[in-house]
């Protein structure tokens, strides 16, 4: 039997009491208060992020579970929908056997909505039977986002039979949501919509959790929710959680749900209602099995420093040390390798665009931290009869690329918020398709990012006009075997490059993987064209 002499958080009881944690056999046998212990350190439940993309990390669940142990994270729940939008059920598979190399939790959803909309095209097809059949599996512990919240709305018998099968199977379904509102949203809720990690503001937020949704605040590498939510863990200390939802490796190194914990601190949050947002809320949920540092419980605790600071100091899953001393106690292995990716290379003529006489177009305005966009309209550059970026104004060409058919013509359109100055950035991480997506000042060096991409069958690619930077992604174009720490440094030089190429954003590649989400307000390109989320349909670049 193991014991550990510390300052046990008992977030059921709502105290903190000096004593000694006993464990054997991964199960938490005793938690014994004792008056005369002399510790300094604090032992609590480990964390749980209650929304993740594991892709989005571009690490495979056991490496990205390497880099989250050490922010005292032992379990995820997440959503296989980016995998799942390339490789189908094969993808979720992928992750589900692959998480099994890691003592970390990883509790994963069925996806949805792949594709995420029928007006893009995607590797694969979930339909409503093969989300039943996922559903009954035990390894399946929920619905994952429902993102087609038109379909809900307008009772879209597909989507409604995919939310019927999680009834059926008494799993949660997950929702998404970006500022639905008025009877929109109770139709929604009503639908069976239990959770939104979507929320920007605190009037949106406690209007679904009014309605009975749970509200998941974010903060990722992109969208950053926590500054405008952290006020509603008090308000309503049941019904909030907290995620990541996308984090890409470089941030994942830095800080993960321990920062959130921190900083919630920092603001004088009630530390019990914090700690319960990670911890206690998402295991009553979601019905995890993650001990909760009770007796009986599985012995999944993490041992800060002190509670202000919150530095991490040891990680333990199922009794198991998977951290300490600065060293991650799980090993690295390399896993198979499978993708889905029919594209060759591109040439300059596939993008081009015909001036017409009126060149006032619709253009993409993008927003550093933000998932939703505007439309704006403005008069596009010619040069030779060709539409052209005008880089002075910050108005660049944009170009998606479906990388699942070679014959597939390139849709190409104008987006302002980058601020690049020289070159372009290329990536096949667009979500949710995961086709290609590139930004850039000139045709030439679109071009070259994105035969980049293409030459390494997926990837991340920065061209800054002499120079070809990349990061291969040789699992379904999202992810890498590589060591987590490698895959940080050669993605934060990317984003170095992309700097230096003039970008203003803080994260552009981030930013330039949600340019093609469709189900994200307002205007957005996807490989079929440019698609206004408002009006729910294609509209024209020309207006």
């Amino acid at each position: 039997m193991e014991k550990i002499e510390a300052n046990i958080v008992d977030v059921l009881g709502r105290k903190i009491f000096k004593g000694v944690v006993s464990f054997e056999n991964g199960i938490i046998i005793n938690l014994e208060e004792r008056n005369d212990i002399n510790s300094s350190v604090f032992i609590l439940p480990g964390l749980i992020n209650s929304h993740v993309h594991i892709e989005s990390s571009m690490l495979t669940p056991l490496e990205f579970s390497r880099l989250a142990v050490r922010k005292g994270t032992v379990a995820v729940v997440s959503d296989p929908h980016e995998i799942a939008n390339v490789l189908g059920k094969a993808g979720v598979e992928f992750m589900i056997e692959n998480a099994k190399l890691s003592p970390m939790k990883f509790y994963f959803g069925a996806p949805s909505c792949v594709p995420a909309t029928y007006f893009e095209t995607s590797g694969f097809v979930l339909d409503s039977t093969d989300i039943d059949e996922l559903l009954l599996r035990d390894n399946i512990y929920f619905l994952s986002e429902m993102m087609n919240f038109p379909g809900v709305i307008f009772e879209d018998k597909e989507v409604l039979d995919k939310i019927e099968s999680a009834k059926k199977y008494g799993k949660p379904t997950d929702g998404h949501a970006p500022g639905l509102s008025g009877e929109s949203l109770i139709k929604y809720a009503d639908a069976g919509i239990t959770t939104d990690h979507e929320s920007s503001n605190v009037f949106e937020a406690e209007e679904k959790i009014k309605l009975g949704i749970k509200l998941q605040i974010r903060e990722g590498s992109a969208a950053k929710n926590f500054d405008s939510l952290y006020t509603l863990i008090d308000k309503y200390p049941n019904d909030v959680m907290l995620c990541t939802d996308d984090s890409h490796p470089d941030d994942l190194i830095e800080k993960h749900i321990d920062e959130l914990i921190r900083r919630g601190i920092s603001k004088g949050v009630d530390f019990f209602n914090l700690i319960s947002a990670a911890t206690l809320n998402p295991v009553k949920h979601y019905n995890l099995n993650v001990g909760l540092l009770q007796q009986n419980d599985t012995a999944d605790f993490i041992i800060v420093d002190n509670l202000s600071d919150f530095n991490v100091l040891e990680t333990y899953i199922n009794g198991q040390k998977v951290f300490a001393n600065n060293t991650v106690n799980i090993k690295n292995i390399a896993s198979l390798e499978i993708n889905n990716f029919k594209r060759t290379s591109i040439s300059v003529d596939d993008i081009c665009i015909e001036s017409k006489n009126n060149n006032s177009c619709r253009v993409i305005e993008a927003f550093d931290g933000e998932l939703l966009t505007k439309e704006i309209v403005t008069e596009i550059n010619e040069i030779n009869g060709k539409l052209v970026s005008n880089i002075e104004n910050d108005i660049l060409k944009i170009v998606v690329v479906n990388r699942y058919d070679n014959s597939a013509k390139p849709s190409v359109g104008f987006i302002k918020g980058f601020g690049l100055k020289t070159g372009a950035l290329a990536e096949s991480i667009a979500h949710d398709s995961h086709n290609i997506i590139s930004v850039g000042v000139d045709d030439e060096s679109i071009v070259k990012a994105i035969n980049e991409v293409i030459f390494h069958k997926g990837g991340i690619a920065a061209f800054n006009g002499k120079k070809t930077f990349s990061l291969p992604l040789n699992i379904a174009g999202l992810m890498t075997n590589q060591d987590g720490f490698e895959v940080a440094k050669i993605y934060k030089n990317l984003n170095s490059v992309a700097k230096e190429m003039g970008s203003v954003l803080k994260s552009p590649f981030m930013t330039l993987s949600f340019m093609a989400l469709l189900v994200i307000p307002d205007l957005k390109l996807g490989d079929k064209g440019l698609f206004k989320i408002n009006d729910y349909n294609f509209v024209d670049l020309f207006v």
